[in-house]
């Protein structure tokens, strides 16, 4: 047994699980309401699969939009399958989970973002920005802070 917890590692897998647990749900009863999904990933992992013109066109990473038009939603165990539309042309990409970077749910404020030990905030611009442009009708995703809370205000005297 290693002398530490992970916590890193255990994190990002439960993370992962989310996500696979979200798009099963996706996968059997279609997108609720107005939810949609900004998803984020590393163009350059080995189990990716997705056109070389789109590999070429995004070189390091790559926001896709999962909304009005996706088609062939499978869902595994390492990552899922999916046929989006890319300028009226229907592409199949496999995304692992392993090479998602981020996961957005601007419909509810709610996103999921995986750090690795050389992210830094550029980066983290940069995708955003990549978001906004992939994102139909000028809709990029929320960043959202949050509040932080004093648990001071919770402790009893």
């Amino acid at each position: 047994m290693s002398s530490e917890i992970d916590y890193g590692n255990l994190m990002h897998s439960a993370m992962r699980g989310l996500i696979r647990t979200v798009l099963l749900e996706v996968a059997d009863h279609g997108l609720p309401g107005s939810h949609h999904f900004f998803i984020t990933f590393d163009t350059n992992h080995p189990d990716a699969k997705l056109a070389d013109w789109l590999r070429d066109r995004y070189p390091g990473d790559m926001t896709v939009v999962m909304q009005h038009w996706y088609d062939n939603l499978e869902v595994g165990e390492d990552g899922f399958g999916i046929t989006l539309n890319f300028g009226d042309a229907p592409e199949p990409l496999y995304i692992p989970y392993d090479a998602i970077q981020t996961f957005v749910d601007p419909s509810v404020e709610f996103g999921l973002r995986f750090e690795s030990a050389d992210d830094s905030d550029d980066e983290e611009d940069a995708n955003q920005t990549k978001a906004a442009d992939e994102a139909p009708n000028d809709e990029a995703p929320k960043s959202s802070e949050g509040d932080v809370v004093s648990l001071d205000s919770f402790r009893k005297p």
